[in-house]
């Protein structure tokens, strides 16, 4: 298995790691709710879950 001779500088692992970026969410307004989101995520909005601007889930009542 090969193996580095040499001491990699800090300069040089600095250059490898400026790549890596933080990216902030993507947000999309939902046509039913009017509500900002995730993209591609489900969304709750009033005790309802919704997907792609259809009404996936409702909250059940709780029982006594």
């Amino acid at each position: 298995m090969p193996n580095p001779k040499r001491r990699h500088s800090q300069q040089r692992s600095a250059k490898r790691r400026t790549h890596y970026k933080a990216v902030a969410n993507t947000l999309s307004k939902d046509a039913t709710t009017g509500e900002m989101h995730v993209r591609h995520r489900a969304h709750v909005s009033e005790g309802k879950l919704y997907y792609k601007g259809k009404l996936v889930a409702e909250k059940a009542p709780l029982k006594a």
